[in-house]
């Protein structure tokens, strides 16, 4: 299923009525938000969502996205471990993204193919 525009709403709604179950919708914003498909694959859509969603969602997110760019993990790869992570400290999860963003991004050597 593919985000779309008012999915942030559409939580809200499902919180104020009870029906909120964190796991599942959370799980699958932040999924979206990380892959950045459907109404995420707009920059402006992916901007808005950090300011419309939980610190734990977007934390999420960027955890989530910082796994999958290390090739360590596939972006479709269910890491329970993320979710309890963003939600226990979502400044611990951002941080370690931030860390695994800059410590996997590519070097001099990488780009240029190897030291010279």
């Amino acid at each position: 299923m593919q985000s779309r525009p008012g999915d942030e709403a559409a939580r809200d709604v499902l919180v104020q009525r009870g029906d909120y179950h964190a796991t599942a919708v959370d799980g699958w914003l932040a999924q979206a938000l990380a892959d950045r498909s459907g109404h995420y694959a707009d920059p402006t859509a992916r901007e808005a969502a950090g300011t419309r969603l939980p610190e734990t969602v977007t934390a999420r997110a960027e955890l989530l996205a910082a796994l999958a760019a290390t090739g360590a993990v596939g972006r479709d790869s269910k890491l329970p471990f993320v979710g309890r992570i963003a939600s226990a400290d979502p400044d611990a999860a951002a941080g370690l993204a931030r860390w695994l963003t800059q410590t996997h991004a590519p070097g001099p050597a990488d780009v240029d193919g190897g030291p010279a």
